[in-house]
């Protein structure tokens, strides 16, 4: 094959301001694959985040990228990704430097290409708490009071005390939270009764992906049941109905921006809420999603603001409001 552009794919370690705990471990470092493509002198970049959750390494997506390196040398298009790659992180980071190169060769900023009707807007991004004790969160909370809408990452045993501490911490702050399919069937409906009672908007995946069958015939609750582990593209949508009223979008579960417009398309034609979200990782890997968050009824792009350092140049956050990309970092 004749090539026409050139491939470079890294991993960086970007350290994490203190740490990051969820259901399923702690963090200190974000964990990042960088893709830049150069065609004609101009350059394309992309950042995902092997997902763990999915069996994703750092190695095996590295890996994966370098398998593929004749044909994207060769000129794959983003239609391309889905066929040459299987591993989603992969895909990501290859679909959004594809994305930015293309911008930058025809001088059409990405949000155009994308077929947005309008340039974006500045967006609020919610604020992320990782899982502590329910005192510290409430101090965690306390320090993030003015933030308009702040996410609370739970963990099963001692929600109801987190939740409770929370919101005496933060009274007017609005709450959206992520389980990380750690409750239980049996305890969902008391769950939820605290939800709705410390006014939480939002669940995110209370149930395990695959054990989420008492969430049908729930009906309509006060608190909107988001799928994420559970949705990851179109094909999943027919699944969710009946048992979700939103989904959780990210880059890295759907493999890239094209995909992920696709599907938050496809589910707002069957009324699905649409929140976009993301994995701990830079503002390179948030600027894409900037894109499917002016559409978005939820965004949790708060990647950077959790990191003790980010790219130069990156994306301007005033508090928890988002701005558009500068074209020098993507798109």
């Amino acid at each position: 094959m004749t090539t026409l552009r050139k491939l470079s794919v890294v991993h960086e370690s970007w350290p994490i301001a203190g740490s990051f705990s969820i259901s399923r471990g702690t963090k200190t470092t974000a964990e990042v694959i960088k893709v830049t493509l150069e065609q004609d002198g101009t350059i394309g970049v992309g950042e995902s985040v092997p997902y763990a959750r999915y069996n994703e390494t750092i190695d095996a997506t590295l890996d994966a990228l370098q398998a593929a390196r004749v044909e994207i040398e060769a000129g794959c298009t983003r239609g391309d990704v889905q066929k040459i790659l299987s591993l989603h992180a992969a895909q990501n980071a290859l679909d959004c430097a594809l994305w930015d190169l293309e911008a930058k060769l025809t001088g059409t900023p990405v949000w155009q290409l994308a077929g947005l009707d309008k340039q974006p807007e500045p967006i609020i991004t919610a604020y992320t708490l990782s899982l502590e004790t329910p005192e510290k969160m409430a101090e965690a909370a306390a320090k993030a009071n003015e933030r308009p809408l702040l996410k609370i990452k739970l963990g099963g045993d001692g929600d109801h005390e987190r939740l409770r501490a929370i919101r005496a911490a933060a009274p007017d702050t609005r709450l959206i939270i992520d389980a990380n399919e750690a409750w239980k069937p049996a305890d969902l409906d008391n769950h939820l009764a605290v939800c709705a009672e410390t006014s939480v908007e939002l669940v995110e995946q209370p149930l395990p992906a695959g054990d989420d069958e008492a969430l049908r015939g729930l009906g309509r609750t006060d608190v909107l049941i988001c799928a994420d582990e559970s949705a990851h593209g179109k094909e999943d949508l027919h699944k969710l109905a009946g048992k979700y009223s939103a989904i959780n979008i990210k880059l890295d579960k759907t493999g890239g921006l094209t995909e992920a417009l696709a599907l938050a398309q496809a589910a707002r034609e069957q009324d699905f809420e649409i929140m976009i979200g993301c994995m701990l990782a830079t503002s390179l890997a948030m600027a894409p999603g900037h894109i499917v968050g002016q559409h978005a009824r939820v965004v949790d792009l708060d990647g950077p603001l959790l990191l003790a350092k980010d790219r130069e140049p990156g994306i301007r956050f005033e508090g928890s409001l988002m701005y558009p990309p500068p074209p020098a970092l993507w798109g």
